[in-house]
Parts: C-alpha cells; sequence; structure tokens
C-alpha cells in the first residue's frame, strides 16, 4: 500500500470491483448530469480514473471544490456501465464514500485548459508551467528524457566509462559563445564563470590516467535562442577516451545511440554502424549544410559553368550556381512563390526556378536557359515534370540559400522525404581555420583544442607560406540526426608544442596560451595520453525522440527565447546589499 492511497489513478480494473479503494489526485473534471448526479475525473501522474456522485451529500462537496484542486476519494469500485476503451481505467469507477480536499485551487478561472495547455500562447506556458505539466502530453516529455538519461548512463556504464562531475565554478574560457560571469565575495574584481562545456576538465582528467570519462553535463552559455537551441543552459553527453582516434569514439556513440533511438524515438528505424561519413566541403557542396538530412533523397550539382553568358544578372561571372532536380513536382506556381519567400526569409535570398515540361524549360527564369536545356539535362538528369531549383550569388551566399532551398522543397514535394526514421552521419575534415566575419583575420574555425591534421608539419608548411591556412584541416567531426547537429568532437590537440604553433596562427602566442589554459598547458608538458572526445546534446536528442519542433517541450523548466525565466521571474534585481558585498557596481539597468 503507498502512503495516503490504495492505487494510482491507473490502476484499477475490473478485478478490484467490489473493492473499497481510496485514490488521490487532481480534480480534471466534473460533468453534472442533473442536481445529484455527476461524473468527476481525478487525475494523477499515472493516469485518470472516473468518480461517480448520485448523493446530494457528495454533490453539495463536489460543487465547493474548484478544478485541479488536490483531493482523496475513499469508496467502492464497480464496473462501468457505459465503458470508455480510450482510457486504461475505463471499465471501472469509484462511487464516493468520503471525498476531502488536500490542497484547494483557489482560482475560479485558469490561465489555460490543462489538457489542451499546448494550445496556449507560449509566454502564459512558461509563466505557468507547472500547471502546464500537468498535461500528461507535456509530462510524457519528461518522462522521456528521464528514460533517456537513464539509458544513456547505463550504456556508457556498460562500455566501461567511469562517470566523474567536473566543477560548475571555475575560470572564464575563450570557448566560442559568451560565459556567465560570477562575482566573487572574497576576491574583489574577479569572477568565476559558469563551464560553457567540461573541456578543459575532461582533457586534464586523460592526462590525470583516466582511461574513459563521461557525465551528463550542464553547460552554460549566453547565447540567442532558437529551435534547437535554449539560451543560458543545457546538458550533454559528455565523453572522452585516453589512447583513442576518432574511429574509436565513432564505434562507441554507433553502438550506443541507435538502440536508444530505437526504442525510445517515435520512429522506430534508425541508421545501423556504421554511419556515413560525409566531408564538410562535400557536404556544403552536395548539400549546401554542414547539417544534412539524410531522409531527403534531393542534392546539389554546380551549373555555374552551363549558365554563364545568360541575360540573367544573378547568373553572372563570379557567381556561384547550383542547381536541384526535383522529380514529379506537382507544386503550384503559388505554392513554389510561397517557399522562395520562405527561403529568402530564411537564408537572406530568393532562388530561381523552371518546370520541365514537353523537352522544354516553362515558367520562372526558363527563358534564360532554354537554349542550355539539352546540356543541362545531361549533367542534372532530368525528365519531364520535374522542378529545376537554383540558388545563385557569391559562394557562400548561394550555398546557404541552397541549402535551405533543399530542406524545404524535400519537405513539401511529396516523395523526397522519408520522414518516420532517424538518419545519422558523421561530417569529418572540418577546416582548422577560417576568415572571421567581424575581424577580417584568420581564426579557429571550430575548436582550438582539436588536433590539426597532419600536426606540427602542416602548421610549419603554414607558417612558411607554402600552404594556405585555409585548406589545413582538423580531426573534428560532427554528430548530425535529421538535419540537426547533434554533436561536436575532435581529436584531442595534446602536444603543448603543436598547440602553441596552432594558436600563433591566430596571433596568440605562447604566454597567451599558457595564460588562458595554465592547467592543461602544464598537464601536457608532464606526458599526456593522445585523446578524443565528443558531446551529443541530450537537449537534442530527447527533442528529436519526441518528435518536437522547439527543445523547449523536452526541458522541465525552459527560459524563453529572451533567455528569462518568467515563471521565477529571472533574471532579477538584487539589493543594494548584496552588490555592494559582491564590490559591483549596476552602471545600466533595463528598460522597462
Amino acid at each position: 500500500m503507498m502512503q495516503n492511497r490504495t492505487h494510482t489513478c491507473n490502476e484499477l480494473r475490473l478485478e478490484h470491483v467490489g473493492q473499497k479503494v481510496k485514490i488521490v489526485g487532481w480534480m480534471e473534471n466534473v460533468r453534472e448530469v442533473g442536481s445529484n448526479f455527476a461524473f468527476v475525473v481525478v487525475r494523477d501522474f499515472y493516469g485518470t480514473t472516473q468518480v461517480v456522485v448520485e448523493t446530494e451529500e457528495m454533490m453539495t462537496v463536489v460543487k465547493a471544490i474548484n478544478k485541479e484542486s488536490t483531493i482523496s476519494v475513499e469508496g467502492l469500485v464497480r464496473e462501468r456501465a457505459s465503458k470508455n476503451p480510450r482510457q486504461a481505467t475505463g471499465d471501472v469507477e469509484i462511487v464516493p464514500e468520503k471525498i476531502e480536499v488536500l490542497g484547494r485551487c483557489r482560482y475560479n478561472e485558469l490561465p489555460f485548459e490543462i489538457n489542451r495547455s499546448r494550445d496556449a500562447d507560449e509566454s502564459q506556458r512558461l509563466k505557468y508551467r507547472y500547471l502546464d505539466l500537468r498535461n500528461p502530453a507535456v509530462k510524457q516529455n519528461i518522462i522521456l528524457r528521464c528514460k533517456v538519461i537513464a539509458a544513456l548512463r547505463k550504456a556508457m556504464l556498460d562500455h566501461d566509462f567511469l562517470e566523474i562531475t567536473t566543477p560548475i565554478l571555475t575560470a572564464s574560457s575563450p570557448e566560442g559563445a559568451r560565459d556567465y560571469l560570477v562575482p566573487s565575495r572574497k576576491h574583489p574584481g574577479k569572477f568565476y564563470a559558469l563551464p560553457q562545456a567540461p573541456q578543459q576538465f575532461k582533457q586534464l582528467l586523460m592526462a590525470s590516467g583516466f582511461d574513459r570519462y563521461f557525465q551528463i553535463a550542464p553547460c552554460f552559455r549566453d547565447e540567442d535562442a532558437r529551435g534547437d537551441r535554449s539560451p543560458g543552459e543545457f546538458y550533454q553527453l559528455d565523453m572522452e577516451m585516453a589512447f583513442a582516434s576518432q574511429e574509436d569514439v565513432f564505434a562507441i556513440l554507433e553502438d550506443v545511440l541507435p538502440p536508444i533511438f530505437a526504442q525510445y524515438g517515435k520512429y522506430n528505424v534508425a541508421s545501423a554502424a556504421p554511419f556515413r561519413r560525409i566531408p564538410f566541403l562535400q557536404a556544403m557542396e552536395t548539400y549546401g549544410t554542414d547539417k544534412p538530412d539524410l531522409r531527403i533523397d534531393l542534392h546539389l550539382e554546380d551549373v555555374t559553368a552551363l549558365v554563364q553568358g545568360t541575360e540573367f544578372g544573378p547568373f553572372a561571372e563570379g557567381n556561384t550556381v547550383k542547381a536541384m532536380v526535383v522529380s514529379n513536382c506537382a507544386l503550384t506556381r503559388k505554392q513554389i512563390d510561397k517557399i522562395v519567400t520562405d527561403v529568402e526569409v530564411q537564408s537572406g535570398a530568393k532562388f530561381f526556378w523552371m518546370k520541365t515540361e514537353n523537352g522544354s524549360f516553362t515558367g520562372g527564369v526558363a527563358k534564360f536557359l532554354n537554349d542550355r536545356h539539352d546540356a543541362l539535362r545531361e549533367a542534372l538528369g532530368f525528365e519531364d515534370g520535374a522542378l529545376i531549383a537554383i540558388a545563385a550569388g557569391k559562394h557562400d551566399q548561394a550555398l546557404k540559400t541552397a541549402g535551405v532551398m533543399l530542406k524545404m522543397l524535400g519537405a513539401a514535394v511529396p516523395g523526397h522525404m522519408d520522414r518516420e526514421r532517424y538518419e545519422f552521419c558523421w561530417i569529418v575534415d572540418f577546416p582548422m581555420y577560417e576568415i572571421g566575419e567581424e575581424s577580417g583575420e584568420l581564426e579557429f574555425c571550430h575548436n582550438p583544442f582539436s588536433m590539426p591534421a597532419g600536426g606540427l608539419e602542416v602548421l610549419l608548411k603554414a607558417e612558411r607560406g607554402e600552404i594556405d591556412p585555409l585548406t589545413i584541416t582538423a580531426d573534428q567531426y560532427d554528430l548530425v540526426c535529421n538535419g540537426v547537429e547533434l554533436s561536436s568532437g575532435a581529436v584531442r590537440n595534446h602536444d603543448p608544442e603543436i598547440m602553441i604553433k596552432a594558436f600563433e596562427m591566430v596571433r596568440l602566442g605562447e604566454e597567451d596560451v599558457k595564460k588562458k589554459f595554465p592547467a592543461m598547458y602544464n598537464a601536457f608538458c608532464y606526458g599526456a595520453p593522445p585523446h578524443a572526445g565528443i558531446a551529443p546534446g541530450v537537449d537534442r536528442m530527447v527533442m528529436l525522440l519526441a518528435g518536437e519542433d522547439s527543445i523547449r517541450e523536452i526541458i522541465p523548466f525552459p527560459m524563453n527565447k529572451n533567455a528569462q525565466d518568467v515563471m521565477m521571474g529571472a533574471p532579477s534585481e538584487v539589493t543594494q546589499k548584496q552588490l555592494d558585498e559582491l564590490n559591483i557596481a549596476v552602471t545600466a539597468k533595463e528598460k522597462e
């Protein structure tokens, strides 16, 4: 027997008929039928049970209780005359002898109907998240999250990884996003930082002689929200392996993830090992993105040379032109124009199009390319009834437009996307360096702690001007599933000499490295093993498994898009006494 109840609201069945029971939960609904007759639905964590009120005394009690109050009901179980096959307890009901209020809801009106909370405004849902979570459909995502984390933990332990927690209060480190800073009371003018990731600590564990490490790690980044990224706090399956290569890391995740996705996912088909490996540059040229959705069967072809010399400005010399064949496309002109607009909103540029019909092009930009029909057909292999979608512009913009175009048309045209499966791939051979958009100078492209492919020798060649540093690749890799980046990882740079040379390429010398990463640099000077790791995002993983479009649907208490916790009122002002203790002066306040 459980405390305060004999059964949950999902337990009672026909075999319990005639038994005296006690259930507890929230009064979800009351449906009155006449003056002394009502059906009451009681809901707890496990399910719902119907209670039938048949006396004036019990009716008086029920009428005095607002919906969503917590109550206890004691009574006899009987078989229902009108059964509900959609309800687990739909064969029985309780005739109450006693109804007691355990926690009264003091409001006659709720912010939203509990069972339809997902239809409510998101700001209301987040403000009253404790009510939103009463919705069984919302609660299921949190239960799923719990099961997935437990399965991940078991799988990692089964692979001989040790779960080790790393510090939350640490030093600020330049890792690509803004830090959340915590002022130190004992050390005026100095700050801790919440970790963007346990990157340095897990590498230090490798230098300490631990062979396999993991944790379900909280990470903190002061960045903007989007559909697959929550501002502020997120969690990842952080792991690192000593004396390991890229393939060792791949083998672990290819063994751990498919069974979990197949068991807990909305779809029961997941890629089998080995996952497809796609070099970064190939992914960009073929799919217009380094996060391809391999459920879509479309790909891009470069037709720059074939369309030059036309009178259409976007195809002018100096621009890149990428084309994509969408076979059996029955979209109307209105539907295509809508997708063109949507692509422009997401990518910053329109795409162009034409259809193939009776051996020629029609619609869109057909008049500029009909004289090249045969050459384009030979290059693209299209047949009548196809849509030819074209992205054009400076190289990076053309690829960005093409990537969004491919994704939207793949989803919009029937037959080109197998939605009900999980398709994994590895994106490999990332560039080590790139030209920064703001600085205009050489910067790390992905992860400054990665090993450059070719090691010290390739860095020395770049230093001597024998090769372009932009051609240097790194032993870095991303794990992508259904167009969502689940994780980034790398073979780490464990050699202090190579580390210093890599940072010198971005104008940081040996003293800078020692100052910014003192523990890791010094640890590596005492002999560190080659090591590699990765950190799949738990939130994104559960989002995919639940089939949700927003990551906030699978986080118990998420922030809104502006990094505010509207339920708790965070961030909030603090007292002047608190500021004085921390030696902090507020120089600017948020405008009301």
